[in-house]
């Protein structure tokens, strides 16, 4: 049994009349042919909304210049609504007393059901049916339709357009306050309910829980000064939109802090607790010339650039250039620099020129021990010295960020966890996570917790966090929505406490792409390398995204790049298995076979990279090859098939059928 605001799909009707848009008038679910008369679909609508006899003289009058013969055209329009409603043993058409009706109780009307839905109020509908009155009732009554010298009905219409405009808007506001921030769906709803209320204060308000729940923080700037110019244009009072939006401000904030004091409550900090990074100086590199090492605007320049691009990766606690520059022509040893600047790294190095190539030779030390950390020696050959510096930096960088990660990392796993700070904490969780275990994998997003406990306003700990529930989601270790959605929260609170932090923006593009929302995942990935060029992650990320839905061809540069990043990263395999599967959407099975057998040997390659290898080599005919890794991923899962694979990445549709024409050659098949 239907409320008279119920909303039933068009199917289980007979009868369909649709008003609201282009007119429209389906049997048993087909089209129906309409006859080109604006007139009849005039009489039609009219009927529909005011559904009781209408005096025929009052019909004349509304749709026809008199000096005619109105009569007679309204006969011919009535007998062909019967062609078109009447059915084999009921009259649709009635005409009795010289008045006119339509009798509908059975058939499924748009115009009736908005109507209905709106007195009986939009509170009685369950989503779905909210959901599809709202997708069935866009249109204005009549769309394309108007009858210019009949004016009263002209005026009819437009104030029962308004009428059906207002109920429509009703319907969509309705749906943004129950669509779940945060959510796919949320932002189209917000958005859909701007573009019908661009002056609605609480449609502001919904968009901007949105892009603030988000992070984007400058998109959410842009809306506000559009906002307010269209509010002054129209003369409408912008201050509730002002509070609306310091409203969700206030409210995230003190979300936040209730989040950090509570666990604060359950664990003391430990007198090693607090904000500590390991940190690092970048010495001014010299430059032998003649056979003399000497201070260079060359050498200076290299040293500043390595500087910026550090300190915008955020993973360090960089020294300033001013300080570092102030002590360079001091002769200090490394121990003496690590005193003066208080820090626990030192990087030193030296360039020379030949014609046009350029070579620079970088160390990094620890500066209590003077013990080498990492050393590397770079070249390149271009008439332009300040381009060949931009690629070395590049690589000094990256390769600065990895060392010095990766030490800090096995020095935290040999320490007792009672003694550990946030710093420490949180590369105990890297050592676990990048273990791709389900056991390890919760071991990890224990140490992340504990980091945040001891520093809150880590933003790389909670975006670590966000992590161990993407890989929870990402190889069903857990229910995938549920871990999606906190993979969604713990990246929010990265970005809540460092919204200039690239891994922030890195781990929010990460579960978004979960989330299914893959525009606004790019979106934030591509802020994260906007935010440091070095960051190898992000290219990654960027690659990920792409090489199954997006730009193939984009995939592979941000492969390419993040290997030239970071190529020893602890996910290479996934950089080396985007660039695969990217090729296989070119088409280019070879290659892709190569590079797939490059990502599955890596020692920490999970079973969806072995079965992207087995697909690639079965699709580039080489079967034996093929079968072998199945036989590795049948040792790990036994029950593992191609629907595993599928159901886990957001493969397009040419895609999928690659798969799973590969997946039949090789016995992979469910």
């Amino acid at each position: 049994m239907e409320s008279e605001g119920s909303v039933a799909p068009p199917s289980t009707r007979g009868l369909e009349i649709r008003l609201l848009g282009p007119p429209l008038l389906l049997r048993d679910g087909m089209p129906m042919r309409l006859p080109p008369s604006r007139k009849m679909l005039a009489l039609l609508a009219y009927l529909a909304v005011d559904p009781h006899p209408v005096a025929r003289g009052r019909l004349c009058e509304l749709l026809w210049e008199i000096p005619n013969d109105p009569r007679g055209e309204l006969r011919w329009c009535l007998s062909k609504l019967r062609s078109l409603l009447d059915g084999t043993d009921r009259p649709r058409v009635l005409t009795a007393q010289d008045r006119v009706a339509l009798d509908l109780g059975d058939c499924d009307v748009d115009v009736t059901r908005l109507a209905g839905a709106t007195r009986a109020g939009l509170e009685t509908l369950v989503d779905s049916e909210l959901r599809a009155l709202a997708d069935s009732c866009s249109g204005d009554l009549l769309e394309g339709i108007e009858l210019g010298h009949s004016l009263e009905f002209e005026r009819w219409l437009a104030g029962r357009r308004s009428e059906f405009r207002s109920h429509f808007i009703d319907v969509i506001a309705e749906v943004g306050r129950r669509t779940p921030v945060g959510t796919p769906e949320g932002l189209s709803a917000a958005r859909r309910w701007l573009e019908f209320s661009p002056l609605d204060a609480q449609a502001h308000a919904r968009f901007l829980t949105e892009l603030y729940h988000r992070r984007m923080l400058d998109a959410c700037a842009k809306h506000l000064d559009g906002a307010a110019k269209t509010f002054a244009v129209e003369g409408v009072e912008f201050a509730p939109v002002r509070a609306a939006w310091a409203e969700i401000r206030g409210a995230s904030i003190r979300l936040a802090a209730a989040a950090v004091r509570e666990p604060l409550r359950e664990q003391a900090l430990s007198p090693q607790a607090g904000s500590r990074r390991a940190s690092i100086a970048v010495m001014p590199f010299w430059e032998r010339l003649a056979g003399a090492m000497v201070r260079s605007d060359l050498g200076n320049a290299l040293a500043h650039d390595i500087i910026s691009r550090l300190a915008r990766l955020r993973s360090l606690f960089v020294i300033a250039r001013g300080s570092v520059f102030a002590i360079a022509d001091d002769g200090l040893g490394l121990k003496e620099i690590g005193n003066r600047l208080g820090v626990d790294y030192v990087a030193t190095g030296f360039l020379e020129q030949h014609e046009t190539v350029i070579a620079v030779a970088a160390e990094v030390a620890e500066a209590a021990t003077a013990r080498l950390v990492w050393t590397e020696r770079f070249e390149a050959r271009s008439p332009e010295p300040l381009s060949v510096l931009d690629d070395i930096g590049d690589g000094i960088v990256s390769s600065i960020a990895a060392e010095i990660e990766n030490a800090e990392r096995n020095r935290a796993v040999l320490k007792h966890p009672g003694s550990l700070d946030a710093w420490e904490a949180y590369h105990c969780g890297l050592w676990h996570m990048y273990r791709f275990t389900i056991e390890e994998n919760a071991r990890a997003a224990e140490f992340f917790r504990m980091s945040i406990r001891l520093d809150p306003t880590f933003s790389r700990a909670h975006a670590g966090l966000s992590f161990t529930h993407w890989q929870n989601a990402f190889q069903r270790w857990g229910d995938r929505t549920d871990e999606a959605r906190q993979a969604l929260e713990a990246a929010g609170q990265s970005l809540l406490v460092d919204d200039h932090n690239p891994a922030a923006h890195w781990s929010m593009g990460r579960a978004l792409w979960l989330m299914g929302d893959l525009d606004e995942a790019v979106r934030e990935l591509e802020r994260s390398i906007h935010l440091s060029p070095n960051f190898a992650l992000g290219h990654y990320a960027l690659s990920f995204v792409h090489s199954q839905s997006g730009d193939p061809a984009a995939a592979i540069a941000s492969s390419d790049h993040s290997r030239l990043l970071s190529p020893c990263d602890p996910l290479l395999f996934g950089m080396l298995g985007t660039r695969a599967m990217a090729l296989i959407r070119l088409g280019a099975f070879e290659e892709a076979a190569e590079w797939g057998g490059k990502a599955a040997a890596r020692p920490n390659a999970h079973i969806h990279i072995l079965g992207i290898a087995a697909c690639c080599l079965a699709l580039a005919g080489r079967i034996d090859e093929a079968r072998n890794h199945v036989a590795r991923i049948r040792l790990q899962n036994p029950r593992y098939r191609i629907d595993d694979l599928l159901d886990t990445f957001r493969f397009d549709q040419d895609a999928v059928a690659r798969y799973r024409n590969a997946a039949a050659l090789i016995g992979l098949v469910s």
